[in-house]
């Protein structure tokens, strides 16, 4: 950590992420994996993508967070017409009424903001999905030959519905690297759908108070990579993600079900999240543990699976599980 930092600041930065939790849990019933996850991409700087089948809250759960955190929000329902225009901003052409010369001003779109929900995003075509691909990883905007920058900080959450559901686009597979996670939303335990079900069917409605500021957010995100992470600890990441791809020395596992591995943004991400989880958890040093936890989270969408998968009903999660038996890790 930087030395001007002292200790009772970190901790009153991460006493916050506390109030952050609590804040949501007014909207949100169980989901705490869920929640942690979103947490680990807002402190690690990346964006997320939420995958589930309609009505188990990942709207709600994101706009929760928006609500939250006092940072500027949109949302974005991504559908069938949507042009990337709609989603990046357009030029208008405009007339000074004093000396009658016309101009072109950039109107910016919805994409300018701190907290973007890209709702939907697998219900759009091809070109509308890859207008999101330079905001995500450049945090910029080109229009017309000029680049436009995005508000610090920038993260985009987007949902998506398993692409069995009618009417899906699948993301292609370069802007499903740009996310740091891609988070499973699963269906609630019974006791967690009869606290929904009370919650959500009274007169009062939840109100999630704001906790957070950006400033608290950018300190804490520079905060994640003075997180220590041993070199046993980067060596065992190096070796897991180059093990997911397929070729000679790769394990079975691989060689069989999989087509194409992850590749160096998956390395990269998998210290990152790991860093932003010890941070979370209130330490200053990463541990095997919180590689463990995310392994699946950051590769399980960055694994192109083969046919003999689909045959035999492997997934990516279970590739990613034989991995990490496989390949020797450190001591604890």
């Amino acid at each position: 950590m930087p030395d001007a930092v002292t200790e009772s600041q970190i901790q009153a930065r991460l006493a916050r992420l506390d109030d952050l939790r609590a804040a949501i849990a007014q909207a949100i019933v169980g989901q705490e994996d869920v929640v942690e996850q979103l947490l680990i991409g807002l402190l690690a700087g990346g964006h997320c993508l939420l995958e589930g089948v309609p009505g188990l809250g990942k709207t709600l759960l994101v706009r929760s967070l928006g609500q939250a955190l006092e940072l500027e929000f949109r949302r974005v329902q991504f559908t069938p017409d949507l042009m990337p225009s709609d989603i990046l901003g357009t030029e208008l052409l405009e007339e000074d009424h004093g000396t009658g010369k016309r101009h072109f001003r950039f109107q910016p779109g919805p994409v300018f903001t701190n907290l973007l929900l890209a709702d939907e995003l697998n219900r759009t075509p091809p070109k509308t999905q890859a207008a999101l691909l330079e905001a995500m990883q450049e945090k910029t905007v080109s229009y017309g030959g000029v680049t436009h920058v995005l508000p610090k900080p920038f993260f985009v959450l987007a949902t998506q519905n398993p692409l069995e559901q009618a009417g899906t686009y699948p993301l292609p597979e370069a802007q499903l690297d740009r996310f740091l996670l891609l988070i499973r939303v699963e269906y609630p335990t019974e006791a967690e759908e009869h606290d929904i079900l009370a919650q959500t069917t009274g007169n009062r409605a939840a109100v999630v108070p704001q906790v957070m500021h950006a400033e608290d957010v950018l300190a804490l995100q520079g905060w994640v990579r003075d997180v220590h992470l041993g070199e046993d600890l980067l060596g065992w990441i190096t070796r897991l993600v180059r093990a997911s791809r397929p070729g000679p020395g790769a394990p079975e596992v691989v060689n069989s079900y999989v087509r194409w591995g992850a590749g160096p943004r998956a390395g990269q991400s998998l210290v990152l999240a790991a860093k932003a989880r010890a941070l979370l958890q209130g330490r200053l040093a990463a541990t095997r543990d919180d590689i463990m936890a995310l392994a699946a989270p950051v590769m399980r969408h960055r694994l192109l699976l083969s046919f003999a998968a689909e045959a035999e009903n492997k997934s990516a999660d279970d590739v990613i599980a034989a991995l990490l038996r496989s390949v020797p890790h450190p001591a604890a």
